[in-house]
């Protein structure tokens, strides 16, 4: 089973910067794709930063042009780079990784950590 163990959350001022790192403690064909998502208390878990096996990124609204996804796949590790933070980026963010249905062209997330938090000052 694939572990994963994320990494670089703390607490920043508005304008800031975090990387956040998620290891995987091995890979297999079931983590050829992943994302990082946050939730906030009483809301659900969204995604903000996706990527499928061929290096495309996919981003939600609320973050493009402030954070980047990217892989180091040598040492199965996701990052997350998160600048000019806003205090509505505050939440606890989770790393995933799953296998990509090319088909569907989505990744079904199998994997996940056990998430960091982020928490931004105004």
């Amino acid at each position: 089973q694939v572990q994963l163990t994320e990494s670089g959350g703390g607490s920043v001022q508005t304008g800031g910067s975090l990387r956040l790192s998620c290891v995987a403690n091995k890979s297999t064909p079931d983590s050829d794709c992943g994302a990082w998502f946050r939730q906030v208390p009483g809301k659900e878990r969204e995604v903000l930063a996706a990527i499928e096996p061929d290096g495309n990124t996919k981003y939600s609204n609320s973050v493009k042009g402030r954070f980047t996804i990217s892989e180091d796949d040598a040492k199965n590790t996701l990052f997350l780079q998160m600048n000019n933070l806003k205090p509505e980026d505050e939440g606890m963010y989770y790393c995933t990784t799953g296998n990509y249905l090319r088909r569907l062209s989505t990744c079904q997330y199998k994997n996940w950590g056990q998430g960091t938090q982020v928490t931004v000052s105004s």
